[in-house]
């Protein structure tokens, strides 16, 4: 059985971006405060028309839980939790958290790798023995506040660019430390605001959601497309990213 054509959602706080298998262009549109599950069902099929997919993966700006989200998004209406996103589709759902998605998208095979988002808050994922494992590292405290405080939007309006750099290069030092990766990719929309990228990170690509979102199904050729799958099964294995990736016991990478 051939692959199935996978629509990709990554649903933001102020964008919903999507992409879907054989297309080259990306489709988006305004989210924010007032968008509810359902509105973001229905603006991404009106905006997904013309696309053939059958079934359909999404990174969801919360903790996710044995597929479903498991808390409320911070900058979107409420009424995600509990929703019915297959339903809503008509299609098999996969979701993830948005920033595991950006990290198997950016997983190059082999090692434990830690991905850090600088984006309004912290996104963080860790991939370990080929595992995805999204991560809440932003609430974690740090200098009287927490991680999210510091090096997320808050921090770069409240400490200004110079401090922020700063403090970017000692929280990225501290979680490399005690997680002790070995690889490290910064990504989110702020990175652009560093001069340099903290000792030991090579830079992420915001369209490695798309390319994590597809992974997602690398293991569904024997998946009937109208069958619903758990969306447990999102998180691959490192058997279904050497196949991905094409590789064949590739080394683990090494921080410069």
């Amino acid at each position: 059985m051939t692959k199935p054509r996978v629509l990709v959602v990554d649903v933001g706080g102020t964008h919903v971006k999507l992409l879907a298998s054989g297309r080259t262009s990306r489709r988006e549109f305004v989210s924010g405060p007032e968008m509810t599950a359902a509105a973001m069902v229905a603006g991404v099929l009106k905006a997904a028309n013309g696309w053939s997919f059958d079934v359909v993966s999404m990174g969801y700006p919360g903790p996710v839980l044995r597929g479903r989200p498991a808390a409320e998004p911070h900058n979107l209406a409420p009424g995600w939790v509990g929703f019915d996103f297959a339903t809503g589709f008509g299609r098999p759902v996969r979701i993830i958290n948005d920033a595991a998605m950006q990290a198997l998208g950016s997983y190059k095979g082999g090692g434990n790798m830690l991905f850090l988002g600088l984006g309004a808050g912290l996104g963080s994922a860790m991939i370990v023995g080929g595992i995805v494992a999204p991560m809440e590292l932003g609430h974690l405290p740090y200098r009287k506040k927490t991680f999210e405080h510091s090096v997320g939007l808050r921090g770069l309006d409240r400490l200004g660019k110079k401090k922020w750099r700063r403090c970017v290069d000692d929280a990225v030092a501290r979680l490399i430390a005690a997680l002790q990766p070995d690889d490290v990719v910064l990504g989110g929309g702020n990175i652009h605001h560093l001069r340099a990228l903290p000792k030991g990170c090579r830079a992420g690509d915001n369209a490695n959601a798309f390319k994590g979102g597809f992974r997602m199904w690398d293991d569904a050729r024997n998946t009937p497309a109208g069958t619903r799958t758990p969306g447990a099964s999102a998180f691959p294995t490192f058997e279904m990213q050497k196949k991905a990736l094409g590789a064949n016991g590739a080394s683990k990478p090494k921080r410069k």
